[in-house]
């Protein structure tokens, strides 16, 4: 049993399940303030152009069933936003970190088969030259 602990405290403690839960915690505070954006600043600038100032009340009727979509509209705007701010303050930045420093590398690994070819014609010949 004292065993089985120590086995758990090892797994709480590796780097991965803490940075982990670091993301997740900051990710739900993250999702909080894109919702706030959402809410209060991009919902009434489109409402400013198209006239609804709520979209979560937005909403249709099909045989008596009430189908609610504005809620549905305000997520996905929010889901935009949010992949929008990772991708340009987080993945391009990094992307562009990458190829900086990967920019006095060889980037193209894999070779012409054709020129591969001629270097195994120019070494064959040059075996001959020696011989």
């Amino acid at each position: 049993m004292k065993d089985l602990f120590k086995e758990f405290r090892h797994f709480l403690l590796r780097g991965n399940v803490v940075d982990l839960a670091v993301a997740v915690v900051i990710g739900a505070a993250f999702t909080g303030v894109v919702n706030a954006l959402v809410k209060d600043l991009i919902t009434p600038l489109i409402a400013a152009i198209g006239g609804k100032p709520d979209f979560s009340r937005l909403s249709f009727t099909v045989h008596g069933s009430v189908f609610m979509y504005g809620d549905f509209l305000n997520n996905i705007i929010s889901f935009v936003i949010m992949a929008a701010v990772v991708f340009f303050l987080v993945v391009s930045p990094i992307n562009h970190l990458v190829k900086l420093a990967n920019r006095g590398k060889a980037t193209n690994t894999t070779r012409d088969p054709q020129l591969k070819v001629l270097e195994e014609i120019r070494d064959a010949l040059q075996k001959q030259k020696q011989a």
